[in-house]
């Protein structure tokens, strides 16, 4: 598992952290509890009010971080406050900001309903993630240099396709979480190693197969299952937890599945380490992501060494 082109570290053995790359949203939740989701033309009284910095991208990015990576996002954000507060967050996750781009206007949102079950409803208006239609010099050297690159479909087809075009050319592993779902250009999909998709995602694209072969599906509260070359395959469920809000839970997987990835986890102990950070997410309000050390916790992987991240 541990990518086509080198083996990489592990944190906990004293080897250096991987390197991974994000090309991906940023976008600022704004979050509404209400008891239940409301209907087509209901209005529903809500319980309460939050914001909170998130984006597919960036959320992966902050999990690989938390998880152990050195991460690196490359995106872009508006010239509002929401854009100053989206890459603090970044920064205080420990996350190098120094390739996400200024654009001037609005900042990408998504408005989410969260209701007593922890169930979710999401829409997101891109605003600066739209312009982030291509990559630069300094985009490209940063994953040409990396040891995985994660990528997801809130940003503009154009860039994340580049991307992943680049990564391959310089032999460095793509895994992509193809969301939202829409068909996939034949180079794209060609060009990634990884594809995690939850069922809805699973559903849409049939049996759509990345070009390196390895397919992770999301099951919810079941956990998730992995196929990969050759009739490979592998399960593992999530620990018992008491979720509050199901929003970000798949990107925390995915964050902590990229560190698992690059550091050469089996199928199964890969699968169970993320589940874990899944899980874990869902804990608290929010797009969150647990610590390396929580993960190791209740995964009963053995604890990195060193200061926690």
């Amino acid at each position: 598992m541990a990518g086509r082109h080198r083996r990489l570290g592990d944190p906990a053995n004293g080897a250096p952290a991987p390197s991974i790359a994000v090309v991906g949203s940023l976008n600022m939740d704004l979050i509404v509890r209400s008891p239940r989701l409301p209907a087509p033309g209901e209005t529903v009284t809500g319980s309460g009010f939050s914001t909170s910095p998130g984006g597919k991208g960036a959320n992966q990015a902050v999990a690989a971080a938390h998880a152990g990576g050195r991460v690196r996002m490359i995106g872009a954000v508006g010239s509002d406050e929401f854009g100053t507060a989206l890459i603090g967050a970044l920064d205080d996750a420990d996350v190098d900001t120094r390739l996400v781009r200024r654009k001037g206007g609005p900042s990408g949102i998504a408005l989410i309903t969260v209701d007593d079950a922890a169930e979710n409803t999401i829409v997101v208006v891109a605003g600066a993630n739209a312009a982030m239609s291509s990559l630069d010099e300094a985009d490209r050297a940063a994953i040409g240099g990396a040891d995985l690159l994660v990528l997801q479909l809130e940003t503009p087809l154009d860039a994340v396709t580049e991307a992943a075009r680049v990564a391959a050319a310089a032999g460095v592993p793509v895994l992509l979480n193809p969301s939202p779902v829409r068909e996939l250009p034949a180079e794209l999909l060609a060009a990634v190693h990884l594809l995690v998709v939850n069922e809805i995602e699973a559903a849409a694209l049939g049996d759509t197969r990345p070009g390196g072969g390895h397919l992770v599906t999301t099951l919810g509260a079941a956990g998730a299952r992995y196929r990969g070359p050759g009739g490979a395959t592998a399960r593992a469920a999530p620990p018992p937890v008491t979720a509050v809000d199901t929003t970000g839970a798949g990107d925390a997987f995915t964050g902590a599945l990229a560190v698992a990835w690059c550091r050469g986890d089996d199928p199964a102990a890969a699968l169970r380490w993320a589940c874990a950070a899944g899980a874990l997410a869902t804990t608290v309000s929010g797009a969150a992501a647990p610590m390396a050390a929580d993960i190791d916790r209740v995964a009963g992987r053995e604890p990195a060494s060193g200061p926690d991240r």
